[in-house]
């Protein structure tokens, strides 16, 4: 299994912006994508401009095709206005064994 875990520090101006975009994206993401198990976005309780994303694929060419949806280009048009900064980390899944 392949993982990313992503940190965004949002412009707070553009918070329901940005929520509109990543609910797309995650719900097409699950929905659309074989390959994407899940899709989790989870705010910060200690600072509510910072969101992280969880993401779940079958393996890095699901990720691959998934760097090809019109969802995630929205959600890129989105970022480039709503996010202040970002970064990711690309993962192997391990536990639990069920996603396998």
């Amino acid at each position: 299994m392949f993982a990313l875990w992503v940190s965004v520090k949002i412009k707070s101006e553009k918070r329901e912006q940005f929520l509109a975009a990543i609910e797309d994206d995650s719900i097409c993401s699950v929905r659309d994508e074989p390959a994407c198990v899940r899709f989790d976005v989870l705010q910060d309780r200690n600072d509510s401009d910072r969101y992280y994303f969880y993401e779940v694929y079958h393996d890095e060419a699901g990720f691959e095709a998934h760097k090809e949806t019109p969802h995630l280009k929205r959600w890129r048009d989105a970022a480039a206005e709503c996010v202040a900064e970002q970064n990711s980390i690309r993962c192997d899944t391990l536990f639990p064994r069920q996603y396998a």
